[in-house]
């Protein structure tokens, strides 16, 4: 069975979204969930250690090379990529690359495109000022990975998601709780 990878990408409004995607989770869900949250780099430890304090599930920051394993979440500290090494899969951080937003939703979803064939990815792109993203899960789609952009109706911010499907009629586009049930259920497919 191919191993199941979760990307989310997020902006405006993300942390609030994630934190109920994030509490709806079972202990154990047979998926790796990696999350790209814009925000300040100065704020990023704090975010991550309030997911790690509420959650019963190990929160990781992408500081360094990690090994994606099931049931667990990671955050980017910064822009990071999707890499695999010999027959594991792992994230990592990207030193010295400058984008417009930290960390960069195109950056993490783009390197994934590659990966389609061998893991099975649902990539989601939530509420947002902007576009970044929205290149990353039109691309993800076209090479066989499950997207969806959040839907006018729960986005705070309907921009990042509204490009993602102007972009590529064939992302689906939901609300946040059926979002939650999507990833629910790849979780347990």
């Amino acid at each position: 069975m191919k191993q199941k990878i979760v990307l989310i990408g997020a902006s405006t409004g993300g942390p609030g979204h994630l934190k109920k995607i994030l509490s709806a989770m079972n202990q154990d869900f047979s998926m790796s969930i990696v999350i790209a949250q814009h925000m300040n780099s100065t704020f990023i430890p704090s975010f991550i250690n309030q997911f790690r304090s509420e959650l019963h599930i190990p929160v990781h920051a992408i500081d360094s090379l990690l090994e994606l394993k099931a049931s667990e979440i990671y955050i980017c500290a910064t822009n990071s990529k999707l890499k695999k090494h010999s027959y594991t899969l792992h994230v990592e951080p990207i030193a010295n690359l400058e984008t417009p937003y930290n960390p960069s939703v195109d950056t993490l979803f783009l390197s994934a495109v590659e990966l389609c064939k061998e893991y099975n990815i649902l990539a989601i792109l939530l509420t947002g000022i902007g576009q970044d993203g929205a290149l990353g899960l039109s691309e993800l789609e076209k090479n066989g990975a499950t997207c969806i952009a959040e839907s006018e109706e729960s986005a705070i911010v309907f921009g990042m998601p509204k490009r993602a499907v102007e972009i590529n009629p064939a992302i689906q586009a939901q609300p946040l709780h059926d979002i939650i049930r999507t990833i629910k259920a790849f979780g347990e497919s």
